[in-house]
């Protein structure tokens, strides 16, 4: 069929991108192509790194080629990656973007490879404009863009930020689904495995912690909860990446401590399933979004969600069906916590079992191979 290589992180890196280019290897495997990933030896500096560890604790997958090689600080590392590649004549490389720090290695990589004027270069690009924006940002990207020949954005946010950068060839597709982190459990027995309580009202707010996502939104939402629904639990399963003492402070100002559930390490990929398994409804109070990973987890899981009218979420959740939108803000959101637990998780079942088939990772795969022309 051809071959097929991928930039970006994978084991042992660990994540939401080396989780996604790990599963979009397997996909064009089972498509037939020789597959390799390309990852970090060095991804970021630890300084640039807000969490405790870029590494995985987990074993490497055993069923995908991963050679890690790639060094985003090292020029020298650049030409020599950059020419190794070019020769090896790849059908498609697919090279993922989401920091415009990564430009000046990326960009330099590919500009060698298209010395062969074979090989096509399709970027899934998770973000064209940062959430948290640092000088270089505009330079850096305009610098990645030019020698990629198509692009695959997930959100319509971001095909609209491409737009103001580049009129190269670009296709919007959903998110595939998460469905490398094993099936459903039943309910009870998730909590049990968490140790979390059985016979209580639960809801998840589930990734790392950062402004934008609007955990502080979410937690004055649960001190307006806490006489309505005296039952009701947060669930907080991820890590802080920035300062974790204003969100204790806030919590402790509400006093909240009680209707909260912290589990705000690094959650491993064995465990995913546990925490959405023994969740009531996932909750993204997010302040801006373009999309989300979390989305897909929870149609993988067949959870109902509540999403804030930002970005591309509400796209992703039609209202009343898989879940509901809520404006962010702390009212908006409480009340619409109220609306998931009166209609009920069963009302939700068979609108998330019928939308969820639209999230196929070959979808994906067939867009890259159609853009790339191969």
């Amino acid at each position: 069929m051809g071959k097929v290589i991928i930039i970006g992180p994978a084991h042992p890196l660990r994540g939401g991108l080396a989780s996604f280019d790990e599963r979009l290897a397997k996909q064009f495997q089972s498509q037939g192509y020789d597959t390799t990933i390309y990852t970090f030896s060095l991804q970021y500096p630890n300084f640039l790194f807000p969490g405790t560890t870029q590494y995985s604790s987990e074993p490497a997958p055993t069923d995908i080629k991963i050679k890690v090689c790639i060094n985003s600080m090292n020029p020298f590392n650049w030409l020599k990656i950059g020419t190794e590649l070019k020769k090896l004549q790849a059908d498609i490389i697919i090279v993922r973007y989401w920091l415009p720090v990564m430009g000046p290695c990326l960009g330099t990589i590919l500009r060698l490879v298209k010395g062969n004027r074979f090989t096509k270069v399709i970027c899934i690009a998770d973000n064209v404009i940062p959430h948290e924006k640092r000088p270089g940002d505009t330079p850096f990207t305009k610098y990645f863009f030019k020698p990629i020949d198509a692009f695959v954005t997930m959100s319509e946010k971001v095909l609209k930020d491409l737009s103001t950068f580049t009129s190269k060839p670009a296709q919007q597709i959903v998110h595939p689904l998460y469905d490398n982190f094993g099936e459903a459990i039943d309910k009870k027995e998730a909590r049990q495995q968490l140790g979390l309580p059985v016979d209580t009202s639960i809801i998840l707010f589930f990734g790392f912690i950062r402004n934008y996502k609007g955990l502080d939104i979410l937690l004055n939402a649960m001190a307006i909860l806490k006489s309505k629904m005296p039952n009701l639990k947060l669930l907080v399963a991820g890590e802080f990446y920035e300062d974790k003492k204003p969100y204790d402070d806030l919590i402790a100002e509400l006093g909240i401590e009680k209707q909260l559930l912290l589990r705000t390490d690094f959650i491993n990929d064995s465990e995913v399933r546990f925490y959405l398994s023994a969740a009531d409804f996932v909750i993204q109070p997010y302040r801006n979004a373009t999309q989300s990973g979390v989305t897909p987890l929870a149609y993988h899981f067949e959870k109902p969600m509540l999403v804030t009218n930002v970005g591309g979420l509400p796209s992703l959740v039609p209202d009343g069906k898989v879940g509901v939108i809520a404006e962010p803000n702390a009212a908006a959101i409480a009340e619409k916590i109220q609306e998931l637990y009166t209609l009920g998780e069963d009302h939700f079942l068979p609108h998330l079992r019928s939308e969820k088939k639209k999230y196929s990772w070959q979808i994906l795969a067939d867009t890259i191979v159609g853009l790339a022309g191969k």
